[in-house]
């Protein structure tokens, strides 16, 4: 049975799972690095669900030193021989939102749009070239997090601009869809009938932060937009501001 890493690159932390794969997928190991950026980064290690995970101390000042940390702590461990592949969380593809096998060319085409997502893609993208460079063999994966929006009818998706504008890619997107994925399936194994046949409002909330619409297990509307920059306030980012805001502060 072939193992798959997943990973997450986020903003302010990187989560990583390794998945025993087949029509019911086993998660064999899980983790996180968060911290980044500061003196007391940590990995956190959890073997299985009722065992207390193992801390560690990392080595994450920046995130291209904490890539290269976890890579190192991976490479060590028994399971990452047993790899087939890599599956890795990408905010923001523009017009790429099915799971796409990374190549140069699409990598390429992610780092032309980093203005579009600089608090993610430039993350996730060197997290990719990390395997890349160390294990050229295996095989990786993009998982984009504006798939689960697709189903958004065009109204939700159209911004209040001219129409031209939408022929080149600009409109609302969505974004922490692989979350809201989880969340839909999670209601459906605990039995909540309003994940399939019903409307649910789901939150997530982070360091990013935002709001789905759900009707019938398909996303009507969000509160992000073009980039994951809009809709509510956040660690990092502000969220939606009123645009008169920059006259004023232009004038005091």
């Amino acid at each position: 049975m072939p193992n798959v890493l997943t990973i997450n690159g986020g903003s302010s932390s990187i989560r990583f799972a390794i998945f025993a794969a087949g029509q019911s997928s086993i998660r064999l190991l899980r983790g996180k690095m968060d911290r980044i950026g500061s003196d007391d980064a940590t990995l956190s290690i959890n073997h299985g669900d009722n065992q207390p995970p193992t801390q560690i101390k990392a080595n994450g000042q920046d995130h291209r030193t904490a890539i290269v940390f976890l890579m190192d702590w991976l490479e060590a461990h028994p399971l990452f021989a047993t790899l087939d592949a890599v599956g890795h969380r990408v905010v923001h593809g523009m017009l790429h939102t099915a799971p796409e096998r990374v190549t140069t060319e699409l990598l390429d085409e992610l780092r032309g749009i980093i203005p579009f997502d600089p608090e993610h893609l430039p993350r996730e993208i060197a997290l990719i070239e990390a395997i890349r460079q160390r294990h050229g063999q295996l095989q990786q994966v993009a998982c984009f997090d504006t798939a689960f929006h697709r189903s958004m009818p065009r109204v939700a998706t159209q911004l209040p601009i001219p129409r031209r504008f939408e022929a080149k890619g600009v409109r609302r997107y969505g974004f922490h869809g692989l979350s809201y994925t989880f969340l839909i399936e999670e209601l459906v194994r605990l039995g909540d009938p309003a994940a399939t046949k019903g409307r649910v409002i789901l939150a997530h909330l982070g360091s990013g932060a935002s709001l789905a619409a759900v009707r019938d297990g398909k996303s009507i509307d969000t509160s992000m937009g073009f980039t994951p920059t809009a809709g509510l306030v956040m660690g990092t980012r502000s969220g939606d501001l009123d645009p008169g805001l920059m006259s004023y502060l232009a004038l005091t």
